[in-house]
């Protein structure tokens, strides 16, 4: 048979509700008994007692992967994983990139436990690489997604505010990214990921900040599975046309500044949302203001980056603008799926642009 357009949809399972990940052991049980968990230090010491009766009748061992999502640490977990059958990923996105990653290459069932809605990692057929330092490297594709994702509402009550804002961002750049590098593509599914992305977007706008104030509320669920769920149906309809352009090549320039370490990769990106729609009025879209005012207001009512500064990177030199500008720039990055071509010069004018509210002319 001949190979065709191949598409990574969707886990095989999807459980949603309030303490659903009591079932887990008993979900867990079809693949095998010997299961490695992969979590952070700190998810492990937080959740290990939460996920104890759970587990009991399994053989659990749980493996740290570090804070970064590294080839080290993968590589590290991949011998761990030796005699596992089932891979259980714990935690926010790099643990749970992590664990697919090593399932991967290990050829093992991989089940995705978010504990935070900040990405939509727990469903996305990707992991993302990045050095010891924190600069994002590359990203992997997947050959299947998760064949478990839970999303169990009760751990994720526990997140801190500040990574479902920061998972709204990441979610909102779907539709101002699929828009403009999917608008001429006539593939059916593809075109059901960009409808699907405005879905999303509409969606965080409306509920978003409601959702803010009623943490466990039914808008609360929304904008929680429209995060994680939605957002990584988004990506699987549409494939990597649909996942990334200048908003995460942003984000990914901005990695290799160390300081941005104290900022989430959903706040990083929804400044590159901004910085995109920049980019775009530069290049004589009229609407890309409108969009951008709108944004804003948004913004400013979730708590999202607006300024460099939000980021914890204050005043950056020309030096810094230009160097975040050439690697998000460099050949073969995602910003080069704008359907325009952008250059560093550009990039730095539309970045201080978004720093100083005027754009350059």
């Amino acid at each position: 048979m001949q190979t065709g357009k191949v598409s990574t949809l969707a886990p095989q399972r999807v459980v949603r509700g309030w303490g659903v990940c009591r079932g887990l052991g008993e979900a867990l049980h079809i693949w095998g008994a010997r299961v490695l968990v992969v979590s952070g230090a700190r998810t492990q010491e937080r959740f290990a007692p939460l996920l104890q009766p759970a587990l009991q009748e399994l053989e659990t061992q749980w493996g740290i992967y570090g804070g970064d999502c590294t080839e080290a640490a993968q590589q590290r977990l991949v011998e761990q994983a030796q005699g596992a059958e089932v891979i259980l990923g714990v935690g926010g996105g790099k643990a749970l990139d992590m664990a697919k990653w090593v399932a991967q290459t290990r050829g093992l069932p991989v089940v995705t436990l978010p504990t935070s809605a900040a990405t939509c990692a727990a469903w996305a057929p990707l992991s993302n690489v990045y050095s010891a330092a924190g600069t994002w490297l590359y990203g992997v594709p997947l050959t299947k997604a998760p064949e478990l994702l839970v999303v169990d509402y009760h751990l994720l009550l526990s997140a801190p505010p500040r990574t479902l804002v920061a998972g709204v961002g990441d979610a909102l750049a779907k539709w101002y990214e699929a828009s403009v590098s999917s608008a001429q593509e006539d593939d059916p599914l593809v075109i059901a990921a960009v409808q699907q992305a405005r879905t999303l977007r509409d969606l965080l706008l409306l509920k978003g900040a409601q959702a803010l104030r009623e943490p466990g509320g039914r808008a609360w669920e929304q904008v929680i599975d429209a995060n994680i769920c939605l957002a990584g149906l988004v990506g699987g309809l549409g494939g990597d046309r649909c996942r990334t352009v200048a908003a995460h090549a942003v984000h990914n320039a901005l990695t290799t500044l160390h300081t941005t370490r104290h900022s989430l990769h959903g706040e990083k990106v929804a400044y590159g949302i901004l910085v995109q729609l920049r980019l775009e009025e530069m290049a004589g879209n009229r609407l890309a203001e409108i969009a951008r005012q709108q944004l804003l207001k948004f913004y400013w009512t979730m708590g999202l980056p607006t300024r460099l500064a939000d980021l914890d990177l204050g005043p950056l030199s020309l030096h810094d603008l230009r160097a975040v500008a050439e690697s998000a720039c460099a050949p073969g990055t995602d910003l080069h799926l704008l359907p325009f071509p952008v250059t560093p010069q550009q990039l730095i004018e539309a970045l201080v642009a978004e720093e100083t509210g005027t754009l350059i002319r």
